[in-house]
């Protein structure tokens, strides 16, 4: 880590430290444990609910009466009930309480040494050692003075108070009850640390809070962390309660090798009950100001999200290797995600993202996505369905983000794209169904056309408690229509002067039929593994496909590949993707499960092996296609394939105990002798929220690399948090990540340094690899607004099973 970040490192840690001790008279549970809730195995899991049990205990003032209701709609018909060492009445209408005074009514309680009470108005008057409990709030006081049953009143003279919805609490030097629900309290501090260990709070001239509208409102603040003022407003807002409230969210502090340091100041905008607005600008020091705003919204029928994040001008030079220079010129991006139900069964779904150029992710990343991707996709669909069908049309538009590639490796539009779907059941036992697809495919540059899909189909189902056979039959009938200068192309471009295109007609079609036969049987008995029963069950399968071979070289590649192999592929009747391929097929797939049950019928162990047999040469392959199992693009090898089996797949998981999962995926190809797929994934969760995650990726030809990231709970405020990928292929650190992340009653904060490979430039392989580095920090005062989650984002990508703190 350089320097200079080491020094930020340790001046946040400095800064933002644990919390004092617990004095004499509040403990503190040693190591509070947090309700964690994500199954072991999981790798994306819900952030975790905030959690009381790290605060001091006793933390109310001490008169809390956990017993006394809190809805002051009780107050017109409760009685009043008043008690001290004495008490006199002159005119049995106002009482004079003296000595340990008490007085209760619904939701109030009234204690000092001296109280005088008037039974016709309700006014009353206490003085000395006053602790008042009322709407929610608690209020201790030398003396306090008001009206039951308005709810108003003042106290003044050393005056605590507390409110009881919220953890918000603090001093003042009086305060005025305007009504039941609002108070007005002058020179006063509040915080929502635990009482008289404020790690930070704010001093203000004026503090008004409306607990029935959930809002705080403070004048001339001052804000202190440890007793030291850092930032002064002249006006604040803040929430009391769990209720959405305008206010600033967390700020932002990072730093990136390529846009330098970026500061940021959410500020959430509650506008109506069910649409918001959050803008965020922020500054980079090497790129300019780049204001965000995401608006969301929801009505009776629509929900939606619009995003913009806009740099009027952008002072970076061009980066070397890419194909954009943006200097000095404006840079956007734009989402707009919808879903509007129109009428029945019927909705209207919308996914838009659009950047100014291709470099935009690149440069500055984006809380809009929280994933790498090399390409932007704009969707928007009609959909449908009903009892036993299913519709959408729609259209599909890609934009190339990744600016060391043309886009000339994008895919195609799809401008329409058409689909219907159908399942519906005939008898008990047998399901006619179609799956058909229209669509125009555009990409300039290359072949254009429309394509027909149709595919009609007839499943039965006979099986009873141990064993099943599924037959199916289907027709598939592909027809397609080319635009004008179709036979200036390939199947990937252009064509050279000497080449001549496989394309010799403007209207082409496919037809054949696809028949499978799916069996199996499930036998299980009792037996006993380290001393504990289990269920073990034995599942053989058998999966028999015919498709006969049509030549389909003249056919275009609009959007189709060759699917990865793995287990389930074993039984799918085509290894391509898309339907400008079908595979022909006479093919036996032998596979065998065994799986152990526990006494509660969890899976602690599973295993599954399978191989297809061929009793044909695959005859259909992709132009450029080699004839490993992995499909690796290699320009040479077009001959067909005449193996007689395929790669043994293997799968297993293993959870013998209930904090400890292993998987596993291996492939050996027979026909090559070497192994092509190697994956094994653990996961380890230990302790309150302690994390293990290790895997090993292996494709032959492709990739082999190991990865590990763990989160270690040093105590229950602390946690280390880390992550390492590394290539062997490349010999390189692909990505290092390494944190600290801190939680208490009412300050959380986050502290994270990350050297990575820029996933652009790391996929192009004519590019020498881009290292980026990047330092963020996250501080959130807990009850003066949320976190923006752009940190917890990336750790959630990163270290699989993650869990922030709210």
């Amino acid at each position: 880590m350089p320097p200079r970040r080491l020094l930020a490192l340790a001046a946040a840690l400095a800064l933002l430290g644990a919390e004092s001790g617990p004095v004499s008279g509040q403990s503190q549970p040693p190591h509070a444990k947090r309700n964690l809730s994500c199954p072991l195995g999981s790798y994306l899991c819900p952030t975790l609910p905030p959690s009381y049990a790290i605060c001091r205990t006793h933390s109310t003032l001490d008169f809390f009466d956990p017993g006394l209701p809190q809805d002051t709609r009780l107050r017109p018909t409760a009685e009043t009930h008043v008690s001290g060492r004495s008490l006199t009445s002159l005119n049995q209408t106002i009482y004079h309480l003296q000595g340990e005074a008490n007085l209760v009514r619904a939701d109030q309680r009234l204690q000092a040494d001296t109280v005088d009470y008037d039974g016709d108005s309700s006014d009353y008057e206490a003085r000395g050692n006053v602790r008042m409990q009322q709407a929610g709030e608690l209020i201790a006081a030398d003396h306090v003075k008001g009206n039951s049953d308005r709810g108003t009143g003042t106290a003044d003279g050393h005056l605590r108070y507390q409110m009881l919805l919220s953890r918000g609490n603090g001093t003042a030097d009086s305060v005025s009850m305007l009504d039941i629900n609002r108070s007005s309290y002058l020179m006063s501090s509040y915080s929502t640390c635990d009482i008289g260990h404020h790690v930070w709070e704010i001093r203000s001239k004026q503090i008004r809070i409306d607990k029935q509208r959930g809002r705080g409102t403070a004048r001339d603040v001052k804000f202190y962390y440890r007793g030291v003022p850092w930032m002064y407003l002249p006006y604040f807002g803040f929430p009391t309660d769990n209720r959405r409230e305008s206010g600033f969210l967390s700020p932002e502090l990072s730093h990136t090798s390529r846009s330098g340091y970026v500061i940021g100041a959410p500020y959430y905008f509650n506008l109506a009950p069910n649409y918001d607005l959050t803008v965020n600008p922020r500054i980079y020091t090497r790129r300019g100001v780049v204001l965000e705003e995401t608006f969301r919204y929801k009505t009776r029928r629509s929900t939606g999200l619009l995003g913009v994040e806009y740099n009027p001008h952008d002072g970076a030079p061009k980066d070397s290797g890419t194909l954009y220079n943006t200097e000095d010129h404006a840079r956007y991006l734009m989402k707009f995600v919808s879903h509007t139900r129109l009428w029945d069964n019927w909705s209207l779904d919308t996914n838009i993202n659009r950047a100014s150029d291709g470099a935009f992710l690149y440069d500055y990343g984006s809380d809009l996505y929280t994933s790498a991707i090399g390409t932007l996709a704009s969707t928007a669909y009609l959909n449908g369905h009903g009892k036993w069908w299913t519709s959408s049309i729609g259209a599909d538009v890609y934009q190339n983000i990744n600016p060391f590639l043309n886009n000339s490796v994008m895919q195609y539009n799809r401008l329409p794209h058409a689909v219907f779907n159908m399942d519906r059941p005939l008898t008990r036992w047998l399901d006619f169904g179609m799956d058909d697809e229209a669509t125009a495919f555009r990409k300039p540059g290359n072949v254009e056309g429309q394509r027909e899909d149709i595919y009609p189909w007839l499943a039965a189902d006979f099986r009873g408690s141990a064993w099943f056979v599924k037959p199916r039959v289907g027709y598939r009938y592909t027809a397609y229509q080319l635009q004008p200068g179709y036979n200036h192309y390939n199947a990937y471009g252009p064509i050279a002067p000497d080449e001549q295109s496989p394309f010799n007609q403007a209207t082409m079609q496919r037809s054949l039929p696809i028949v499978s036969l799916d069996s199996g049987l499930v036998f299980d008995r009792q037996t006993s593994l380290f001393g504990q029963q289990y269920t073990q069950t034995l599942e053989p399968r058998l999966f028999y496909l015919y498709v006969p071979y049509r030549n389909q070289n003249n056919l275009p590649l609009f959007d189709t590949g060759i699917d990865t192999l793995d287990y389930q592929q074993l039984f799918s009747t085509n290894q391509y993707s898309g339907a400008d391929r079908q595979m022909n097929a006479n093919n036996l797939t032998a596979a065998l499960t065994t799986r152990f049950l526990d006494d509660s019928g969890t899976e602690r162990f599973s295993a599954s092996l399978g191989q297809i047999q061929y009793f044909a040469p695959q005859r259909v392959i992709l132009p450029y296609e080699t004839n490993s199992q992995v499909g690796r693009i290699i320009q040479t090898n077009t001959e067909p394939t005449n193996w007689a089996r395929s790669n043994y797949v293997f799968q297993g998981s293993l959870s013998l105990a209930d904090n400890w999962r292993v998987t596993t995926t291996y492939q050996y190809d027979p026909n090559t002798h070497q192994t092509d797929v190697g994956i094994m994934q653990l996961q380890h969760r230990f302790g309150d929220g302690g994390l293990v995650d290790f895997s090993y990726l292996y494709r032959r030809g492709l990739l082999n690399q190991y990865s590990t990231a763990a989160v270690y709970p040093l105590t229950d405020r602390w946690r280390l948090l880390g992550s390492l990928t590394w290539s062997v292929v490349d010999h390189e650190l692909i990505e290092a990540l390494g944190g600290v992340e801190y939680d208490s009653c009412c300050v959380s904060f986050r502290v994270v340094d990350r050297s990575y490979v820029n996933t652009s430039s790391f996929s192009n392989m004519y590019t020498n690899n881009k290292r980026d580095n990047s330092f963020m920090f996250e501080v959130v005062f807990k009850g003066l607004g949320s976190s923006s989650n752009q940190v917890e984002s990336m750790l959630r990508r990163d270290i699989l099973g993650y869990q922030g703190y709210q």
